[in-house]
């Protein structure tokens, strides 16, 4: 295949290239799914998916995600834009069914780099149970994919980012700090190890997570992807009419990220995502503008926060060690609505 280097063709990648959550909550406002009786989730909540009962035993989960190169090499970028896409689903606690490809290439980058990349997916896809159908291509002046993906769930067993309860421990899967390790990358700050460990969390399926939040019964979760911890945390508060509360000091944090970021290497996603969640946001004094930073960073294929009953956090931490989800850490709380959708300790 003819060498490129995927992250020579744009500015921005991954979710960090998506719409400023504030501008887009704008831009969306007064838009509303067409009303349906067998409509279980629309657009009101901005929930990682939508959700259409088609009996009463299978309702069909559907979503879309698609974005710019976040690393060098095709198959990567790929497999890691499938594992984002495939992500929604996940986070309402089904199974992939089937997906269907989105691309936008560029006329002047070899076909065969198309093919690399479209693999990487297809792979993906296999991993994931799922079956691959087709998809759709223009041309355009920066590659972008990603997929259009249907997966089913019980309609009983729906986990949305809408029923958050007061009591509620929250759980996070995956570490933060992606968006920086990759941007340090970019300008060459960033060593190779660190940046592997990256690069396999982005390409992880959260699939393995789901067998144990429906277990457990968990009915409230959301995946931390372009709006960072903050922005995902805020929109669930939002949406169930609670407040969150995180303990800043059990996060889980890829290796070398603070460093960054007190160096000044802080993705502009990280100051978009701020504009939406600081008016929703409780900060204590003692907290660095680093970790508002590192809270805001835009995550791509991004872990799991998931809404637990108190009886079982610990239980369920344990299984999602075993699940392949090493870094898994109880984070917070949720509470009684406050003032703000969002509390850090």
């Amino acid at each position: 295949m003819t060498p490129i280097d995927l992250l020579t063709t744009c500015d921005v990648g991954g979710c960090s290239a998506k719409l400023p959550a504030a501008g887009l909550a704008r831009a969306l406002e007064g838009l509303t799914a067409t009303p349906h009786p067998n409509l279980l989730v629309g657009t009101e909540t901005h929930d990682d998916a939508g959700v259409f009962r088609i009996s009463d035993e299978v309702a069909l989960i559907q979503t879309t995600d698609f974005f710019t190169p976040v690393c060098s090499d095709p198959y990567e970028f790929g497999q890691i834009a499938a594992a984002n896409a495939l992500s929604d689903v996940y986070a309402m606690g089904g199974e992939v069914l089937t997906t269907m490809n989105i691309v936008g290439f560029p006329a002047t980058v070899p076909l065969e780099v198309l093919r690399t990349m479209l693999q990487g997916g297809i792979d993906k896809v296999k991993e994931a149970g799922g079956v691959m159908l087709g998809g759709h291509t223009i041309v355009d002046d920066v590659p972008k994919y990603g997929l259009a993906v249907t997966g089913t769930v019980h309609p009983e067993r729906i986990i949305t980012n809408a029923a958050a309860m007061p009591g509620d421990v929250l759980l996070l899967t995956k570490p933060l700090g992606a968006g920086v390790i990759m941007a340090g990358h970019r300008i060459g700050e960033v060593e190779e190890a660190p940046c592997r460990k990256v690069l396999e969390s982005m390409k992880q399926l959260n699939r393995a997570a789901v067998p144990v939040m429906q277990q457990h019964h968990v009915r409230c979760a959301t995946d931390i992807t372009g709006f960072g911890l903050a922005g995902h945390a805020v929109k669930m508060a939002s949406a169930s009419g609670v407040t969150l509360k995180i303990n800043i000091e059990a996060l889980p944090v890829f290796p070398g990220t603070y460093k960054l970021l007190e160096m000044g290497c802080i993705p502009g996603a990280c100051f978009r995502n701020r504009e939406f969640t600081d008016p929703e946001t409780a900060y204590p004094e003692t907290i660095s503008y680093e970790q508002k930073m590192l809270l805001n960073d835009a995550q791509t294929s991004g872990g799991l926060l998931i809404c637990c009953k108190p009886d079982v956090a610990e239980t369920m931490r344990a299984q999602l060690h075993a699940a392949g989800y090493p870094e898994t850490a109880v984070v917070g709380e949720v509470v009684q609505e406050s003032g703000y959708g969002l509390v850090i300790g």
